[in-house]
């Protein structure tokens, strides 16, 4: 990290849409990483040979610049690798919970890494406790909570003696997983998507932090702090009003890396700005790169930073998406007995 410029160091810390990403911006701006936001695809029923050459484009552009760091790409495998046409769609998140079958959806977690891995993807945004009632096991925490052992199945099970701290993300078939949005995020007033969350202690705690503290302890949050899509502009009112401001609060809050899908140059520039008028130490740009970086390295992309196509030929999770549809029918026909 010592031989990087501070232009290196703040393109790792930015994530930007595939629908504006190429070999060229990889290079020229350094970028640590892309992400298919919802419905962001190469072309429509693009195959898993087509996601493969457009990744391998993008990091054959970052593998280019000086230091040749590779990038980490990112993707919403919600219920399955459901970006990709003719993936695996597992039943959703709601109907998992039902099934009070927590090492179901730990084989689940297992088939999703090795098909985004497939593809060439590396870095899973996933959702152990989230709002949007379609997308969270349940409204019980302890469900929730349960429910976590889709972490080890996304990056594998933590040896015993394995350093705390430390990410583990062993293969070629896990992927990092990512806990979201942030404690509490699933408890908005009026259920509004991305609204306030107004709690007391108790409930913030008893209701909204199990899963995420249960997701910590299985590895998921060695890794690094990422905003959400545009997240940064929602930190004023009207949206993107005082952006200066933005950025400087978002990064001493401890954001290491910004979802920032467009206007990645505007992010790149405030910040650069900001670190050369002293309002962000320098050392709080390496305290971030340092993670972003380590969590590349163990991931082992620097040896092995493009997407392997033999994975392609193992996929066979039909079985657990058929097993998991039918736990959900039962435990329906269950309850309503």
């Amino acid at each position: 990290m010592g031989r990087m410029t501070l232009q290196e160091k703040i393109g790792q810390m930015v994530q930007i849409d595939r629908a504006v990403a190429s070999a060229d911006v990889m290079k020229n701006y350094f970028i640590g990483s892309v992400l298919s936001g919802g419905g962001s695809v190469p072309a429509q029923k693009a195959s898993p040979g087509t996601w493969i050459k457009m990744l391998n484009e993008y990091q054959t552009g970052a593998l280019s610049t000086r230091l040749g760091i590779p990038m980490i790409y990112g993707v919403d495998a919600v219920h399955g690798h459901n970006n990709v046409y003719n993936a695996t769609i597992f039943p959703h998140n709601i109907g998992l919970g039902a099934t009070r079958e927590p090492e179901l959806v730990k084989r689940i977690g297992v088939a999703t890494a090795l098909e985004v891995r497939a593809t060439g993807m590396s870095y899973v945004c996933r959702d152990p406790r989230w709002g949007r009632c379609y997308e969270s096991y349940s409204e019980d925490p302890e469900i929730v909570n349960a429910m976590t052992e889709l972490v080890p199945g996304l990056q594998g099970d933590i040896p015993a003696n394995y350093p705390k701290g430390i990410p583990y993300v062993p293969g070629k078939t896990n992927v990092a997983a990512c806990a979201k949005h942030f404690a509490g995020d699933g408890g908005t007033a009026n259920g509004i998507n991305a609204d306030n969350a107004i709690l007391d202690w108790d409930g913030l705690v008893k209701i909204h932090m199990p899963g995420y503290i249960s997701s910590i302890t299985k590895g998921v949050a060695t890794g690094f702090v990422i905003s959400d899509w545009q997240g940064i502009d929602l930190i004023t009112s009207p949206s993107h009003a005082n952006y200066t401001y933005s950025v400087e609060k978002a990064i001493a809050a401890g954001v290491d890396m910004a979802m920032v899908p467009y206007n990645y140059t505007e992010y790149i520039n405030e910040l650069t700005q900001l670190v050369n008028n002293g309002a962000v130490p320098m050392s709080r740009i390496d305290d971030a790169v340092r993670r972003i970086l380590r969590v590349k390295f163990v991931m082992g992309l620097f040896e092995n930073p493009m997407a392997d196509e033999s994975l392609v030929n193992e996929l066979d999770s039909q079985r657990i998406g058929e097993r998991s549809s039918k736990e959900i029918t039962c435990a329906v026909e269950e309850r309503e007995r």
